[in-house]
């Protein structure tokens, strides 16, 4: 589905992050779940070059389906704010390989806790019309009370007043994640199958997989 160009100036950017964020549903519009996806993104700022790799689970054994990389040259710089129009397009030639569409996609970055409401898991949710889930290891916005210590407790992530996502613990004695639906899924469901995909790390098997391949032999130095 093609929603727009990506070479944008910077406030029509914005103002177009903001109109597509009207566009997001925050509640569930899927059904059984049986294939999970995880993209991640290396940037080799020395050739100028992307690098997408997603990967594609079963649920909910968690096996290794599929595996795809895609590179391509950077189309603008890094701007903050703007992440996903640097690098959803070459997620998206990553995506072009899958055999299987899946049924969820989680991505590493933010869904709608972002300052316009439209981090890279929800932009890229409008683009492949998937269930998509913000899986991030820092915050970009927002506030949290102290998370509990026990694996699966969280805090949410509040923003003006709203709530955008939540502080999850994925890992005994380890920072939480912080995660945010992206489009056609709630919090709650969000949350649960971040949980579901976890094997005793920090990030679920989904995106840790997919940050293994975007790096895979160094890649990025």
């Amino acid at each position: 589905m093609m929603l727009h160009e990506w070479n944008l100036e910077i406030d029509k950017a914005k103002a177009l992050q903001r109109e597509l964020a009207t566009k997001l549903v925050l509640e569930d519009q899927f059904d059984e779940v049986n294939y999970v996806a995880g993209v991640d993104m290396a940037i080799n700022e020395n050739s100028g070059m992307a690098r997408a790799a997603v990967v594609l689970l079963s649920y909910p054994d968690l096996a290794i389906l599929e595996k795809h990389v895609y590179e391509e040259p950077l189309r603008m710089p890094y701007i903050p704010g703007l992440l996903s129009f640097r690098e959803i397009p070459c997620v998206l030639g990553a995506f072009q390989q899958l055999k299987q569409r899946p049924d969820l996609v989680m991505a590493d970055g933010q869904g709608i806790a972002h300052p316009r409401r439209l981090g890279i898991a929800s932009h890229l949710g409008l683009w492949i019309d998937i269930p998509t889930i913000g899986c991030a290891k820092s915050i970009l916005v927002g506030r949290h009370e102290p998370v509990g210590e026990a694996v699966g407790d969280w805090s949410p992530l509040l923003y003006h007043r709203e709530t955008i996502g939540a502080a999850l613990r994925t890992r005994v004695k380890v920072k939480p994640m912080f995660i945010s639906p992206g489009h056609k899924i709630s919090l709650e469901s969000s949350l649960k199958y971040v949980l579901a995909c976890g094997k005793g790390y920090r990030l679920p098997e989904t995106t840790r997989q997919a940050d293994k391949l975007s790096k895979d032999n160094l890649w990025c130095e």
